[in-house]
């Protein structure tokens, strides 16, 4: 099993350095717009319009290789319950609970006192105002 996911991993690295060299060797579609103008760019190796067939096929499937490949490091790196168990006996929720954390206070060292409570910043109503504090309607 991990001489096979050694391999599916050298393929994956190759394929994706492989398909980095032929997106970079392409031309894009602008570039024949150029090459009419006499920028000099019209020659290539495989030929004026050969090379965007066989590049852009050999892409595509060094694309699907890429994608297989990831399908299966993903589907083989996921680990799988032993046969016989419950989907549950590994969940959170039967796993024990832990004792509450203490206080904010009480982390502090040094203190074993707890601090006093903030004091209340809400605004009383004003005597002189009886809708005070409250939204006007109309």
């Amino acid at each position: 099993m991990n001489a096979m996911l050694t391999a599916l991993l050298a393929t994956q690295m190759i394929t994706a350095l492989v398909m980095i060299g032929l997106i970079l060797v392409q031309h894009g579609k602008g570039a024949d717009m150029g090459a009419a103008f006499g920028s000099g760019g019209s020659g290539s190796l495989f030929g004026a319009s050969g090379s965007a067939n066989f590049l852009s096929r050999t892409t595509a499937v060094l694309a699907a290789v890429f994608f297989a490949c990831t399908l299966a490091l993903a589907y083989f790196g996921n680990p799988r319950p032993q046969t016989g168990t419950s989907v549950l006996e590994g969940s959170a929720l039967t796993a024990p609970v832990p004792a509450p954390a203490a206080s904010g206070a009480a982390q502090i060292p040094g203190t074993s006192a707890p601090l006093p409570a903030a004091p209340d910043l809400a605004v009383p109503p004003s005597p002189t105002k009886p809708d005070a504090g409250q939204i006007p309607t109309k």
